[in-house]
């Protein structure tokens, strides 16, 4: 593997350790309420989550134990989590960010809130406290965290509307344990359940969580009133992007943009670049491959310092693919393939000192990026926009958060803001798919700042672009065994990619659905003739690199 920086020559090195008052406040947590919770369980599950913060924090009494791994930058010295309240009674354990919350602050202030701290972790609590379960729809961030009773023996659970932070639950053995990810709750021993996005509620040791949805993504877009004007759209898309991409670089650390070239990170960082005076890009994939040549032509055009990070396909093994499946915890076959790319992504964005960084995912689940998309029913067209927004949070967004905060990086996710998610869902197809292009509105809308060759660019995705879906394809067949050995099945069996099976049935979501439920994985005849395919093109590719050929 190599790794190869690109600078600017008008673009000075990035600082590591440049901290402003708006940083980071990402973190895992971990927690147990009931009677005499068990010391070692807990020190457990902190230990599966610590590389998500640099520092265990945590808060212990005869009927909780309460932690969080936090990376001491926002108000480093007062944002002491598990935050409490005043009078003892509540206590938050939070993960995210809350890009509004110094309006909330304000806000809570000029009701009588006497703040402690300048962290929004204080702000989520004293939210809870003034406006209950209702404080969640004042959030604009992406978020997981618990509000404790400890007089009561219950906590109050919720998660962003996307999914893009992590919460997971086990009532077991008369506690409740709740952690920020899969790995945490398996020495637990119990059956383990996630919060759904967009979701909420209580729970206890006496009870399940009961959840309810304040965002209900499988509605989302149900009887708005579509937006069919072109330049209306176009301006309201613009506006809105350009907004949420600015509240997330608002952080006097470099800002980094996980860049592929594509259409979406291209975006990104064209806004980055304007709106923060220091970022870089980052890259893999092989010599050569489209990613890697579409992201260099892009970095060099616009001045912007650019890491690559290129690796021939016999660099990634076994090793590589065991280490991805532990750390994403992901159940669809592609996913996985593509955490393992990004986890060598981000360990490098890592060593780079980099803290937080923007990507382009969600981009194609809004405005029409997959072929499903073109189901011509429209009833059945927005199910399955919905479905694939509903299904983010075990998917891609999971493979995003824990192959970086795996790493200690903060990924923050600009299209999935919940005011563009709501604008896009107005958007009829005739301006997401036109003239035998995808994600249309996108290109139109931003066309005077796009280069050619970039908006013409068809998508492809993560692991074939890069060049490594194939090498990492071999290993394929291995995938469910290595998914086992880490006890994840306590949450779910390793699946059959949902896309190829919505395919297979004519891209009828029911029939798919009841499909993956009868059968979950794949049969070892379809696993036999998968490796076999792998084999072949592995066997073909290295007899071409060996004969100097053009990679096919």
């Amino acid at each position: 593997m190599r790794v190869m920086s690109c600078r600017s020559p008008t673009t000075p090195n990035w600082p590591t350790a440049s901290v402003g008052r708006k940083g980071l406040n990402m973190c895992g947590i971990a927690l147990i309420i009931g009677p005499d919770p068990n010391t070692t369980v807990f020190d457990r599950m902190l230990d599966a989550i610590a590389p998500r913060g640099d520092a265990r924090e945590t808060l212990s009494g005869d009927r909780y134990h309460l932690g969080t791994q936090r990376l001491k930058i926002v108000d480093r010295e007062r944002a002491i989590q598990p935050w409490n309240s005043p009078d003892g009674r509540w206590a938050v354990c939070y993960n995210g960010e809350v890009y509004n919350f110094l309006s909330l602050r304000s806000e809570l202030a000029a009701l009588g809130h006497e703040l402690r701290s300048d962290s929004d972790t204080e702000v989520i609590l004293e939210a809870f406290l003034e406006w209950g379960e209702q404080a969640v729809h004042r959030l604009r961030g992406e978020f997981a965290f618990a509000v404790v009773d400890r007089a009561f023996d219950r906590v109050y659970l919720a998660r962003d509307p996307l999914g893009v932070k992590p919460l997971y639950w086990s009532r077991f053995g008369g506690h409740l344990y709740v952690a920020s990810e899969l790995k945490a709750l398996v020495p637990v021993g119990g059956p383990v359940t996630e919060i759904p996005p967009g979701h909420h509620g209580w729970g206890s040791p006496v009870e399940d969580p009961a959840v309810t949805a304040y965002v209900d993504l499988l509605t989302m877009g149900d009887g708005d009133e579509p937006i069919t004007d072109v330049g209306q759209a176009a301006e309201l898309v613009r506006a809105a992007l350009e907004d949420s991409i600015r509240v997330r670089v608002d952080t006097d650390l470099t800002v980094g943009v996980i860049l592929s070239g594509g259409l979406d990170s291209t975006l990104t960082l064209l806004h980055v670049r304007e709106l923060h005076p220091k970022c870089v890009a980052f890259t893999i994939g092989t010599p050569g491959s489209d990613d890697v040549s579409y992201a260099r032509r892009v970095t060099r055009e616009l001045g912007v310092d650019h890491e690559v990070i290129e690796l021939v396909p016999g660099d990634i093994h076994l090793s590589d693919v065991r280490e991805a499946i532990r750390l994403s915890e992901l159940t669809e076959y592609g996913d996985v393939i593509n955490a393992v790319i990004s986890r060598l992504l981000f360990a490098r964005v890592h060593s780079s000192g980099v803290k937080v960084v923007l990507c382009g995912d969600g981009s194609d689940e809004l405005f029409g990026g997959y072929e499903m998309y073109r189901q011509p029913d429209p009833v059945l067209r927005q199910r399955l926009f919905q479905h694939k927004l509903h299904n983010l949070g075990r998917t891609e967004l999971q493979r995003v958060d824990r192959t970086s905060m795996g790493h200690g990086v903060e990924t923050r996710v600009p299209f999935l803001d919940l005011a563009l998610v709501r604008l896009a869902m107005r958007l009829p197809i005739e301006l997401k798919l036109r003239n035998g292009e995808d994600k249309w509105i996108l290109r139109h809308a931003f066309a005077d700042i796009l280069p050619d060759y970039v908006r013409q660019r068809p998508k492809n995705p993560l692991s074939h672009s890069s060049g490594l879906h194939e090498r990492v394809r071999l290993y394929r067949s291995q995938f469910p065994r290595i998914y086992r050995s880490f006890g994840y099945g306590q949450l779910s069996p390793m699946r059959r990619d949902f896309s190829i099976v919505l395919e297979q049935h004519g891209l009828n979501l029911d029939q798919a659905l009841r499909d993956v439920d009868t059968q979950p994985d794949y049969s070892m005849a379809e696993h036999a003739r998968d490796l076999a395919g792998a084999v072949r093109w592995n066997a073909v590719d290295a007899l071409r690199r060996r004969s100097g050929l053009p990679r096919r």
